[in-house]
């Protein structure tokens, strides 16, 4: 990556870096980055969710170091980040769909909540490790479907067995965070820990079910119509590279000012790109350039939000952090990954839109 697109200053060239859940959507994006940004990046996950991820198509286990493992395994994990010592940690791992966290509670539980607990007690007995960002979702908060965004200091909670282990999961790190490693003692335990929330991340690469960028591409490539579950469901959309973009800069920030930045964060969109599901798959349609959309909304379905929304003014006052892309650019983005992952070299093309996203301006 030329110098001048590097946006944190070589502040990663050189640093070990561990990725949880780096052969997942985010975590592979996420794992790029980072190594074309200079860092030493080792990967701990299970395998790809398919062949065509992001992750496979890129082949990413050539450039980075790939470990699969289970964070629902502890000895296993604490070995791996003993072995390797890394300085910063993204903690990526999850279960990550609400349907599913109906079919599979306990696993959802043990994954979300006991899962970022091992990461949290591996990272207190590495020595070198100094920063760890945990990503939870902006799903964590108790959701009262009110028309303002939710703030950081906003209770936790959760509706589905999904969105409530997030929840506990943000208990959890607020606890770890006072009783083993409280900022007013950072001098003693040398370790700075934060949570990220984010809204609804769409990109390239991920095939995910029961997501609505994923449902489009399978049914659009099928030449079949695209069921929509839930059209009026309203979320905050942003294109995979925002978050990201906000984790980097949260750990580096971590990592200068420890005691100062050890909170938790929302990065989400502005609020023009909050729209609701039918209005996003149109979007896919239009830049796609065919496909039909057929609403098959239930209303005895599993419980799904309707209206969820972040407010992001602490990360844009405090980090100088804010989104780069509108809701049209995000969606034409996404789209062009899926209309040339085919033919195209996928590194090149993830890392294209990567120079692409940060050539835009604020």
């Amino acid at each position: 990556m030329t110098n001048n697109m590097d946006l944190f200053n070589h502040f990663y060239k050189g640093k070990k870096v561990l990725v949880t859940g780096h052969t997942g959507f985010k975590g592979s994006w996420l794992s790029l980055w980072l190594h074309e940004l200079g860092a030493e990046v080792t990967g701990f996950a299970l395998d790809p969710y398919t062949n065509r991820d992001n992750f496979v198509l890129s082949e990413l286990s050539s450039k980075i170091k790939d470990i699969r493992g289970d964070i629902r395994d502890a000895k296993c994990l604490d070995e791996v980040i003993q072995q390797v010592q890394p300085d910063i940690i993204f903690h990526l791992a999850a279960q990550p769909l609400v349907r599913l966290s109906y079919q599979e509670p306990v696993e959802t539980y043990q994954t979300n909540v006991m899962g970022s607990i091992h990461v949290m007690e591996s990272f207190r007995r590495c020595a070198s490790a100094k920063v760890v960002v945990m990503i939870t979702t902006d799903k964590c908060y108790e959701n009262k479907e009110q028309t303002v965004g939710y703030c950081e200091n906003d209770r936790m909670g959760g509706y589905d067995p999904y969105s409530s282990s997030k929840g506990a999961a943000e208990l959890a790190i607020s606890s770890w965070r006072r009783s083993f490693m409280h900022p007013k003692d950072y001098a003693k335990h040398g370790k700075s820990i934060a949570s990220a929330r984010a809204g609804n991340v769409i990109g390239g690469g991920d095939w995910t079910a029961d997501r609505i960028l994923p449902d489009c591409i399978r049914a659009l490539e099928a030449d079949e119509a695209i069921l929509i579950r839930n059209p009026k469901a309203i979320r905050p959309w942003q294109h995979v590279l925002e978050p990201l973009n906000g984790y980097l800069l949260l750990a580096k920030r971590m990592w200068e000012e420890p005691a100062q930045y050890c909170e938790g964060w929302n990065f989400g969109p502005e609020m023009k790109s909050i729209e609701n599901v039918w209005f996003v798959a149109s979007k896919v349609i239009q830049y796609y350039g065919k496909g039909v959309l057929r609403d098959i909304s239930n209303p005895h379905d599993f419980h799904e939000a309707n209206l969820l929304m972040l407010n992001i003014h602490k990360a844009k006052s405090e980090l100088g952090w804010q989104p780069r892309m509108n809701i049209d650019e995000t969606v034409k983005m996404t789209v062009d990954w899926y209309r040339n992952y085919q033919n195209q070299n996928v590194y090149q093309l993830c890392l294209k839109q990567i120079q692409q996203y940060m050539a835009y301006d604020f």
